[in-house]
């Protein structure tokens, strides 16, 4: 547990102030489902600085989302449908019933029909509305 405590802890430190979302999105809709601040539990750490959030994000046949991050680690479930997840360094393509660690990446629903997925996340507790911010800048490699 201390170890996930660590990671958790430094994913969150770099998160920055509430800013208007700048990603580009085409045919997306999200609503959160549940949210609570975390109040103990195995990570006491956490109690009172961050919260619980469960999203679910629906994607349009066509539709897509800019490359971007999230403010706070998170896990996927995808529940209906499929997407294209495009990374810096490769793409997969995630089904119902897949489970995923958010990364930096794009998304395309290429697949003809209405995709749908669960986003898990643990989030600064200052963090209100969408928690996704543009990638930073890459250097070339």
């Amino acid at each position: 547990m201390t170890l996930i405590g660590a990671f958790l802890l430094a994913m969150l430190s770099n998160s920055s102030p509430s800013q208007p979302v700048k990603v580009e999105m085409k045919g997306v809709t999200a609503g959160i489902l549940y949210e609570a601040p975390i109040v103990g539990g195995h990570l006491p750490e956490l109690a009172g600085k961050y919260r619980r959030r469960i999203t679910e994000i629906t994607i349009a046949p066509g539709g897509h989302v800019g490359e971007h991050i999230h403010r706070g680690p998170g896990i996927r479930n995808m529940t209906e449908g499929r997407m294209n997840s495009i990374m810096p360094d490769k793409s997969v393509v995630y089904s119902s019933g897949d489970y995923f660690f958010e990364v930096s990446h794009r998304v395309v629903n290429d697949s003809g029909k209405v995709c749908k997925h669960l986003l898990f996340q643990i989030l600064p507790e200052e963090v209100e509305g969408p928690s996704l911010i543009p990638a930073r800048n890459r250097s070339p490699h």
